[in-house]
């Protein structure tokens, strides 16, 4: 069985991470979103709202795919979440060159830590590119229109997040 892991901290998920998480379904048996709990990222959302906004996301997307997609909070190294969650491939979603710097950096560490895990790479769609959690936030924050870049619900949870 083909276990994918995705991890981010989906802070919070953005249409891009959406796109992923629909493509990353097709090539593996069961996907788990790994929702990283990272203090010193200062996240927007608690860790119950991050996952709560997730699992609603991916129920619609489960409603086109019989692929098994759970949610699962982890604070340790994403090697040893991959082997918590069986998983043997590990997706990573990629917007520009200066992301693959960094990951190809981390692809080199977890194959010297288990080799048995695989990591492959998703390009995000163009009209994705540009998309981070960060640069949302921002433009939330200054009362900017968010909505080409997140779904209606994450933009309402957004909005309540600046009341």
């Amino acid at each position: 069985m083909r276990i994918g892991l995705y991890p981010g901290t989906f802070d919070p998920i953005t249409v891009g991470h959406i796109d992923i998480i629909t493509r990353a379904i097709a090539l593996v048996d069961k996907l788990v979103i790994g929702v990283a709990i990272n203090a010193d990222k200062s996240p927007m959302f608690s860790l119950d709202e991050r996952v709560h906004m997730i699992k609603a996301e991916c129920k619609k997307i489960q409603k086109k795919s019989s692929i098994e997609v759970i949610v699962h909070p982890f604070e340790n190294l994403l090697i040893h979440c991959a082997r918590e969650v069986n998983a043997n491939v590990i997706i990573r979603g990629l917007r520009a060159v200066s992301d693959f710097e960094y990951e190809y950096q981390m692809v080199g560490m977890n194959r010297s830590m288990d080799d048995g895990v695989e990591t492959v790479f998703l390009m995000a769609e163009a009209q994705h590119q540009a998309v981070a959690s960060r640069l949302v936030k921002e433009i939330s924050r200054l009362n900017g229109n968010v909505s080409k870049f997140v779904t209606p619900e994450v933009e309402n949870a957004l909005l309540n997040k600046r009341k």
